[in-house]
């Protein structure tokens, strides 16, 4: 196996996805995370877009965007995170495709200024998640992964995705999982996982938590609010 770096950011959830298929898949590898607002030169060297995650491959070749690293790290292993059938692998990279367009749109609910554009984000939320519950229904039963008790680059996506709302629905009664029941089975399913729990910090949530405040927006004043609202017992 090539000696692998991935270049990463602790909060990031495409680095989880990467993170998520190397520990899956046992592949060994050292990971370097860098302030991505005040990122080193030879990082802007080798990272085309300035993002996150870039895999690097024997100290020389270069891999970057999560979903090509993920594919790049199936295709070595020894075992794959896609069905066999290439119908169905398609159809499940169609669903990974889908789960980057709701991350999308989780960056702009928390990063939303004032209430009304972070209740009009988390209606598009919501729509999505409906779709993704409906195609549980429709195809999956009582599915525990997404691809039965199979675990798939499906659930590697989703994983991250979810993770944000385990502490997002700490500040808020916005409940976008409401009604979302086989959702809401999968997305415990996907956080007892060991390899969804190693890929992050202790400390991710108050990271997160700090880093949404940083945002100034809505959802990082509800935090703000919820961290300083406390106030001593008076003496006596």
């Amino acid at each position: 196996m090539s000696k692998l770096k991935l270049i990463s950011h602790t909060l990031c959830p495409y680095v989880q996805k990467a993170a998520i298929v190397l520990k899956e898949n046992g592949i060994e590898y050292t990971r370097e995370n860098i302030d991505l607002e005040n990122p080193p030169g030879w990082f802007l060297e080798i990272s085309p877009q300035g993002k996150v995650p870039v895999l690097v491959v024997d100290d020389r070749h270069v891999i970057f965007e999560s979903s090509v690293i993920c594919e790049y790290l199936d295709e070595v292993s020894t075992s794959s995170l896609h069905d066999d059938d290439p119908v169905v692998k398609a159809k499940h990279r169609a669903w990974v495709e889908f789960s980057s367009a709701i991350l999308v749109d989780v960056w702009s609910y928390y990063t939303a200024k004032d209430e009304e554009s972070f209740n009009r984000q988390s209606e598009q939320i919501v729509k999505k998640l409906h779709k993704l519950e409906t195609e549980f229904n429709e195809n999956h039963g009582d599915n525990r992964y997404f691809n039965g008790d199979r675990y798939s680059m499906v659930d590697v996506a989703f994983a991250p995705l979810f993770r944000y709302f385990d502490v997002f629905e700490k500040y808020t009664q916005d409940n976008i999982f409401n009604d979302l029941d086989m959702l809401a089975k999968w997305r415990k399913a996907l956080k007892k996982r060991h390899s969804t729990q190693q890929v992050v910090s202790k400390n991710y949530e108050n990271e997160l938590i700090d880093f949404v405040i940083k945002k100034d927006s809505y959802l990082g004043n509800l935090m703000r609010d919820s961290k300083t609202g406390y106030s001593l017992p008076a003496a006596g």
